[in-house]
């Protein structure tokens, strides 16, 4: 399925990156918008106007599920990656909350243990991979090991020395690891999703002090979070580096601006539920002799 297609809403496109294309992400708006009236307006009645949009969202995103669930022909694998603060888990929870449970999985991937590290970097991720029919959700992804890696070296698996990061060409081959990987999975019937959620290093900063403002979120702190942050310059060309090299016309990345909450979760909503409708699903049909017995039991029910 070709996500750049008819289907897919005209503004989205603004934010997918062509294959091959070299980016550089502060060419992308981190404060973005969809229409520029909402700027002059007060933060509580845009978010109260963006919420009506993604309910509805939500609504079309179901329907969407059902007839994915009913058809059983594909699955759906959407990937979330951004730097702390994102917005990661706040998206899993507004945009996904409208859809049955039971046909959605989310995966978290913490730091990975001693038999993650004994296997290829794909192992852990290939094993909770969404059935047909099913859509899921990787929290972070495998791309962690292109990005978090690649900034700490220190923390990758243990490899041969001459085969390790290295080696000549290490990185431009896990890139096409990964390539090579999402375009079996496309192939094999799994549309692949992916999200960068794009926001600006004052918001990140302005997330983490709120967090500290509020004794009911001091949980979702983490020193690490301050620790990480010394190196943002670092993961801005990381990121810059992974997404030019690993969105492709099958699986191609989203940039979405994050830095309004509600803006990033209605460009999710919206991808997400035109991509499943580009699949073009339809329910099943039934033979003459399959709808006779389904008759026959309703009058059996009736009759009771």
């Amino acid at each position: 399925m070709d996500v750049n297609g008819p289907k897919v809403r005209k503004y989205l496109k603004k934010f997918i990156v062509g294959p091959e294309k070299k980016i550089r992400l502060k060419n992308y708006d981190t404060d973005w918008v969809q229409h520029e009236s909402f700027r002059n307006q007060p933060e509580g009645e845009i978010k109260n106007l963006l919420m009506g949009v993604l309910e509805k969202d939500q609504n079309d995103l179901f329907a969407a599920q059902e007839l994915l669930a009913a058809s059983h022909q594909y699955g759906i694998l959407i990937v979330l990656q951004g730097m702390d603060t994102a917005g990661k888990d706040g998206t899993i929870r507004h945009v996904m909350s409208g859809v049955n449970p039971q046909g959605c999985d989310v995966h978290s991937f913490k730091v990975p243990g001693p038999e993650d590290h004994a296997h290829d970097f794909l192992w852990r991720y290939e094993k909770v991979l969404p059935e047909r029919g099913m859509i899921g959700i990787f929290n972070r992804s495998y791309y962690e090991d292109v990005l978090v890696v690649h900034v700490h070296p220190e923390r990758m698996e243990e490899l041969p020395k001459v085969i390790g990061p290295d080696s000549e060409g290490f990185w431009d081959g896990r890139y096409k690891d990964i390539n090579a990987f999402e375009k079996h999975l496309v192939r094999n019937g799994t549309l692949v999703l992916k999200f960068f959620l794009h926001i600006s290093k004052d918001e990140q900063k302005k997330r983490l002090l709120d967090r500290l403002a509020h004794k009911e979120k001091y949980w979702k702190f983490s020193v690490a979070d301050i620790a990480e942050r010394q190196y943002w310059d670092d993961y801005q060309v990381a990121y810059e580096e992974m997404l030019s090299a690993t969105s492709t016309k099958y699986a191609p990345w989203f940039v979405v601006p994050a830095d309004h909450k509600w803006m990033a979760r209605t460009v999710v909503a919206e991808a997400i539920t035109s991509a499943i409708d580009g699949l073009n699903l339809s329910y099943p049909t039934f033979s003459d002799d399959q709808i006779k017995h389904l008759m026959d039991a309703k009058k059996d029910l009736e009759e009771e």
